[in-house]
């Protein structure tokens, strides 16, 4: 059963389910996370590369290695325990980049969370529990890490906007970190799929993209123009119908003839 939730903020939902212990999974309007026993197991965002996209652009695991496991497990929930056992990756190697996915969804789910929240009690991913967070461990290092992105930029646009580069601006000497990134930068992608492109964990390249904004490199690409609305042709004051309105009203007067 859904439960729609309209009271409070995200991060006040999670402390009130973690209290109780809960277990389900709570959506935002930008995440979803995954609660075993009150504590955060795992958390998605569109705004943020998934573990698997982590651990094969990275080679750290082969693609056909990573979707056996989800074909293998995923149904009950044992993916990551499906990838040790397999000897694809060690325990620690899987905690490390499955916790910092975590925490990364976790900021975009928290900072964009919307007006409706909505829990689904007794849901579990597919991935299964790698290493269980205290829900306030979660809030505190979004909290931390959208306060140390503000005081780089506080202009939050530059984390999920398609990013362009500023023209005529010439930048000095890079670090290479910043300079990979930048290359990236097409007036297309977001800092999302700058990311997935590099295999690098989303808030490190958002660092690095904020500070190219705080140094005039790049900045949120123009949105494309709105498609122009044509002026309804004059019928002499007759009603005009799209002809799929009009069919549907001759339709709705035979069936009230009948």
């Amino acid at each position: 059963m859904t439960t729609a939730c309209t009271d409070g903020t995200a991060s006040e939902l999670l402390g009130t389910l973690a209290a109780d212990h809960a277990t389900g999974a709570l959506s935002t309007e930008s995440g979803i996370f995954y609660l075993s026993a009150g504590r955060v197991v795992h958390v998605e965002s569109a705004y943020s590369p998934d573990l698997g996209d982590l651990l094969t652009r990275s080679g750290a695991v082969a693609p056909a290695g990573w979707w056996d496991a989800v074909e293998r497990a995923g149904a009950v929930h044992r993916v990551g325990r499906q990838l040790v056992d397999s000897g694809r990756l060690t325990t620690g190697a899987l905690e490390l980049c499955h916790l910092g996915a975590l925490f990364d969804a976790a900021y975009f789910a928290l900072a964009h969370d919307g007006a409706t929240l909505r829990f689904r009690p007794g849901v579990a991913h597919w991935l299964g529990a790698v290493r269980p967070v205290p829900v306030a461990t979660v809030l505190g290092e979004s909290r931390r890490r959208r306060d140390l992105l503000h005081r780089i930029w506080p202009d939050p646009a530059v984390d999920t906007a398609p990013l362009t580069r500023v023209p005529d601006a010439l930048p000095a000497e890079l670090p290479p970190r910043r300079a990979r990134a930048l290359a990236q930068v097409d007036g297309a992608r977001t800092a999302a799929q700058i990311a997935a492109a590099l295999a690098h964990r989303t808030f490190h390249t958002l660092v690095e993209l904020r500070r190219l904004a705080a140094g005039g490199l790049v900045t949120p690409a123009p949105p494309p123009p709105a498609t122009p609305v044509h002026a309804v042709p004059d019928t002499g004051g007759a009603a005009w119908d799209e002809p799929d309105t009009a069919l549907l009203r001759r339709l709705l007067d035979a069936l009230e003839a009948l």
